[in-house]
C-alpha cells in the first residue's frame, strides 16, 4: 500500500462555518428575543454562506421580518460547540442564481439525506395542509470573513 505524500493530513487546517455539517442559526422575532434552530449550511461565491428552509416556517417569518442572524457550529439537534459565534445579515431568494446555487450546493453536500429528511417533513405534517420543503433560499453575508473553528 502506497501512502500519499502529505498524509495524513493535519487536523489544525483551517475550517469555515460552512465546512460545519450543522449550524446553529439564531433569528431573532420582533420582540427581540432570539430563536435557536438547528440548520445545515452550504458555502457560496463571495465568502457568503446560505442554508433552505420552508415559507412556513417560523425561521422564515422571523428572518423576513428582521435580516439579522447569528450561526454557531452544533450538532444535529442544536447543541453549540466551543466555537466563536458568526453574525451576518439575511438575505431571503425563492429563484435565480443564488437560489439554485444553494440547492445545488445542499444536494451535494447532504446527499440522501435530503431525501430523508423531505420523507420526514412530510411526515410529520400529514392532515396539517400543505408545508413547502425548502422553497426559500437563505443567503448570508456574514459580519466579519467566516472565522476558523476548532
Amino acid at each position: 500500500m502506497t501512502i500519499p505524500i502529505g498524509w495524513p493530513r493535519p487536523y489544525h487546517q483551517v475550517m469555515t462555518i460552512s465546512d460545519e455539517k450543522y449550524v446553529a442559526s439564531t433569528t431573532y422575532r420582533k420582540s427581540g428575543a432570539a430563536m435557536t434552530t438547528p440548520t445545515w449550511i452550504v458555502a457560496l461565491d463571495g465568502g457568503q454562506v446560505g442554508f433552505w428552509t420552508s415559507s412556513a416556517s417560523g425561521k422564515y417569518k422571523r428572518l423576513r421580518n428582521n435580516h439579522r442572524i447569528t450561526l454557531q457550529p452544533s450538532d444535529a439537534r442544536g447543541r453549540v460547540k466551543a466555537a466563536p459565534p458568526v453574525d451576518g445579515t439575511a438575505e431571503l431568494v425563492t429563484s435565480g442564481a443564488e437560489f439554485d446555487a444553494i440547492q445545488r450546493q445542499v444536494r451535494a453536500k447532504y446527499g440522501a439525506m435530503v431525501q430523508i429528511s423531505r420523507f420526514f417533513n412530510t411526515l410529520g405534517h400529514i392532515g396539517k395542509g400543505k408545508f413547502p420543503y425548502g422553497d426559500v433560499g437563505v443567503v448570508i453575508t456574514l459580519s466579519e470573513p467566516a472565522s476558523p473553528t476548532a
